[in-house]
């Protein structure tokens, strides 16, 4: 069949509709409102996607995305800095900041253990987690991953290596997330009552 779209605006569909939750519908849609917008929405795009480049990095202590390095979080003087929040991914920190119940640091794995999907320990950031528990003197490490089955095995494996700091306690969010649930997606007053009632686990092992 005979080509109708210029390929660069199918390479923009195409490239749209890999982000998660947007189908090729909805990226061609997009595509052409960003084309034919009045608003010169094609430069401020690049003006934007420009600046990202330049200027957004990777924090060298939590992993969090900041414009700086280490991230305003682990810069700030008013967080406590004895409980470190375990988290899957950056937009799960945004999430929990959102609920106002957790003042403490964070730690963001970018990524769970997923034997399936050829995903092991050292392909996330674990070791430098169990790094900075050892060098900031961690009291309580707080798990929020999300509740299926490759958040707990991912948790599982982090707490085995954590057995032997002494006076560590080792919490998860409580189990008002359901099962199989995303942390990212849930409604802030049951996340802020499962951070609000964490569980122990140091009790369970």
């Amino acid at each position: 069949m005979k080509e109708i779209l210029p390929k660069q605006i199918e390479s923009l569909i195409n490239i749209l509709s890999t982000i998660p939750g947007i189908g090729s519908k909805t990226a061609e849609r997009i595509s052409f409102y960003i084309i034919t917008s009045k608003d010169n929405m094609v430069q401020k795009l690049i003006d934007v996607f420009s600046d990202i480049k330049e200027n957004i990095k990777i924090c060298s202590e939590c992993g969090m995305i900041s414009d700086t390095d280490p991230c305003h979080i682990c810069l700030s003087p008013d967080r406590n800095r004895e409980i470190l929040c375990v988290v899957e991914k950056p937009t799960d920190v945004i999430t929990i900041e959102k609920t106002g119940e957790y003042n403490g640091l964070y730690h963001v794995l970018w990524g769970v253990i997923s034997p399936l999907e050829g995903v092991g320990p050292s392909d996330i950031n674990i070791s430098k987690l169990i790094e900075r528990i050892k060098k900031l003197g961690i009291k309580e490490v707080f798990f929020a991953l999300d509740p299926d089955s490759e958040g707990e095995t991912t948790m599982a494996f982090i707490v085995s290596k954590l057995r032997d700091i002494e006076d560590l306690s080792i919490t998860t969010i409580a189990r008002g997330i359901p099962l199989g649930g995303n942390i990212e997606y849930s409604d802030m007053y049951t996340l802020s009552r499962a951070i609000r009632f964490r569980t122990k686990l140091n009790d369970n092992l």
